[in-house]
């Protein structure tokens, strides 16, 4: 009777942990696959400027990008000449933003755009979690 009472419960054990990870990775699968953008969807994007900024330089990209449509959020750091700002991808693109900065303001900057080896070690944690490695799985295998 004992016997037959820990067989039932190891597999009931065994059973309850295959379904957790069976659920996992269908959670996995479906957020890590790619979505169109919808309403709230927002990205990041950077403009570095080619030339030395001072506030009052940053005070007007800042108030010129705020203008623009689909912006959300700007921030510029004059001791850097970095232009970062987030945007709807539904009402407008970074090209446009950028094409415009460039044609309308009289500073010179381009899009940031990291090169590809960038992107692939943009977070070192994310490379060596399990998480990551169960995504990577399911990726090639799917």
């Amino acid at each position: 009777m004992k016997k037959r009472n820990w067989k039932r419960i190891a597999f009931g054990v065994l059973s309850v942990f295959l379904f957790l990870v069976v659920v996992l990775a269908v959670h996995i699968y479906i957020v890590t696959r790619p979505k169109a953008p919808d309403g709230n969807t927002r990205i990041m994007a950077r403009i570095d400027v080619r030339q030395p900024l001072t506030t009052a330089d940053a005070s007007k990209i800042t108030a010129w990008l705020y203008q623009q449509k689909g912006i959300d959020h700007v921030l510029v750091n004059p001791a850097t000449s970095i232009v970062v700002f987030t945007f709807f991808p539904i009402k407008t693109s970074a090209s446009e933003i950028v094409s415009h900065f460039k044609s309308e303001l009289p500073y010179k900057g381009d899009r940031f755009m990291p090169s590809e080896e960038a992107m692939t070690s943009g977070c070192p944690v994310a490379s060596t979690s399990l998480t990551y490695k169960v995504y990577s799985f399911l990726k090639r295998t799917f």
